[in-house]
């Protein structure tokens, strides 16, 4: 009967440790089970955190240029404000440059018409060449080729021309009735003080008189004086003094 009892303990005892084997395995299995939750868990959590981190810096990168676009907008604006006054000003010079225009064309037209009366009563020096300038300036002015300023600059230049004879002295050779005789001549201009000619033969000599406006003959002991303006002015001999009858000292 002891030994009966004794198996049957044995019995329940193995059978309690294989329930508790059981038990304890099934602990294991699920806390595994858990843990591999857990970690799948986890990694989705630091998925979503390197995302977030990700979706932040590039949130953060997209203020910097919303902020770098909003200061280049802001000086966009300024440069098309400035250019706006400044295509206003030039349309109120386009304005004033239509009525300068109107003006200036009447003022230059007087302007050659003074220069061509001043020609008319000065000294009768290149005169072809003078009366050509005028020609061409009056031609000029019926041109639409040219601009107003193009124009307005040659009338100037022209005047310039004429200011700068009174400064200079000038040799040229034209062709002068001497005597009632046209006669080949070497012209002296000194200045507009004085203009002088030379017959090519040197035996004839003359200047020009202001008041009775011709040639008045001057005696032959000028000649050489005159000879001597004449190569000088033409660069064939170095400044030097000369006695010339200037009508201006008389």
């Amino acid at each position: 009967m002891k030994c009966v009892n004794q198996l049957l303990l044995a019995g329940a005892f193995a059978v309690a440790s294989s329930a508790q084997a059981n038990d304890l395995n099934q602990v294991i299995d699920s806390s595994s089970e858990i843990n591999k939750s857990a970690l799948t868990s986890q990694n989705k959590i630091d998925a979503i955190s390197d995302n977030m981190q990700s979706r932040l810096q590039q949130f953060r990168t997209l203020n910097k240029e919303i902020e770098g676009l909003v200061v280049y907008n802001n000086q966009l604006d300024k440069q098309i404000n400035n250019q706006l006054e400044e295509m206003a000003a030039i349309n109120a010079s386009m304005d004033q440059v239509s009525v300068i225009e109107r003006q200036i064309t009447p003022l230059m037209l007087r302007m050659i018409t003074g220069l061509e009366q001043f020609v008319e009563l000065d000294v009768p020096f290149l005169q072809a060449e003078r009366a050509n300038r005028i020609a061409s300036l009056k031609t000029m002015m019926d041109r639409a080729d040219i601009t107003s300023s193009e124009k307005f600059r040659r009338v100037l230049e022209a005047y310039q021309v004429e200011v700068e004879y009174g400064r200079t002295i000038e040799a040229y050779t034209t062709l002068l009735n001497v005597d009632g005789q046209e006669r080949e001549v070497d012209m002296l201009r000194i200045g507009r003080l004085e203009l002088l000619y030379v017959t090519k033969d040197s035996a004839k000599a003359g200047s020009w008189n202001k008041d009775t406006r011709q040639f008045d003959a001057l005696p032959n002991t000028n000649i050489s004086q005159i000879n001597k303006g004449v190569r000088i002015a033409r660069k064939q001999l170095a400044p030097d003094m000369l006695t010339l009858p200037i009508q201006a000292a008389q």
